[in-house]
């Protein structure tokens, strides 16, 4: 059969439906949001929370979310640009999978607080890289619940979405996953993952081990491509003990801190009109002041 034109006819774009706004942009998946956000019936008005997890080229965006009607309602933020001040040095990296995992911790631990549950739920004080599910404590409320919105991200084994995925259940909160995407899985759900390997890259330890490769092997590569590192006093040695101040300092305070950013200088404002009185007067005075310097 030979080449066939679709012509499209005029009942065809009469019975044309525009699409959303946000799918024509590429921007939302509709298929999956509205599964993540519509509640059953018999639960009522109960809000269905998200962990909205966004990376972008400079930094880690873990969200809180419920959707209403009006809109979705952030409950808790976290972003990695606000890890240097919990000591870890912007040198070593804001977006990579430790960067990740310290985000999803802090984000945890901050809507644990706000909702006075951050003693009830600690979650894993001892990183060992395990397994680990929240347990309802007893004449306690329950624990936190979300789920985990990935946007339009790539579900790869190893990903770094599933690094702030781990540092959020660290954190403390309720959350179902399985272990299959993380470093190390095969992906089959028949077999383990592997603890060791998830507990290397929350402390940076894949990072450590290519410093110490490059060191060996081109000593000069080695000083241009970790030359911030070396900066930063910070080496293959010294990078997990790093990462470790650095959760126990989000434990120890994740309360967000409001800046003190002086507000900005007011610009130009714009003159407010005159009524017809005001231009008449306005121009029987330039008039006047016309003649004058004629005469």
């Amino acid at each position: 059969m030979g080449f066939v034109k679709v012509v499209k006819n005029k009942a065809y774009y009469k019975r044309y439906q525009v699409k959303y706004r946000r799918r024509r942009e590429g921007k939302t998946d509709y298929y999956a949001r509205k599964r993540l956000t519509i509640q059953d019936k018999n639960k009522y008005n109960t809000p269905k929370y998200r962990l909205v997890v966004r990376l972008s080229n400079r930094q880690v965006t873990c969200q809180i979310i419920s959707a209403k009607l009006e809109g979705d309602f952030v409950i808790a933020a976290a972003y990695s640009s606000e890890l240097p001040s919990y000591g870890l040095p912007a040198a070593i990296g804001l977006t990579n999978w430790s960067a990740c995992y310290a985000t999803g911790l802090l984000v945890a631990r901050r809507v644990l607080t706000s909702l006075n549950l951050a003693d009830t739920y600690k979650g894993v004080e001892e990183v060992d890289g395990e397994d680990y599910f929240v347990e309802p404590v007893d004449e306690q409320p329950r624990p936190f619940r979300v789920v985990l919105d990935i946007g339009l991200h790539r579900t790869t084994t190893g990903a770094r979405i599933f690094g702030a995925l781990k540092g959020a259940i660290d954190g403390g909160l309720d959350i179902p996953y399985s272990s299959n995407r993380f470093p190390g899985s095969s992906g089959n759900k028949k077999e383990d993952g592997d603890p060791e390997r998830v507990r290397k890259y929350i402390f940076g330890g894949h990072v450590a081990d290519y410093m110490r490769q490059l060191q060996e092997e081109n000593p000069e590569k080695y000083d241009s491509h970790f030359s911030r590192f070396k900066k930063a006093g910070v080496d293959a040695d010294s990078l997990e003990g790093v990462y470790e101040k650095v959760h126990a300092a989000i434990r120890a305070n994740p309360v967000h801190k409001k800046s003190n950013r002086k507000a900005p200088a007011v610009g130009r404002t714009r003159k407010a009109k005159l009524n017809a009185a005001q231009r008449q007067g306005r121009a029987k005075v330039k008039l006047m002041n016309l003649m004058a310097a004629r005469s």
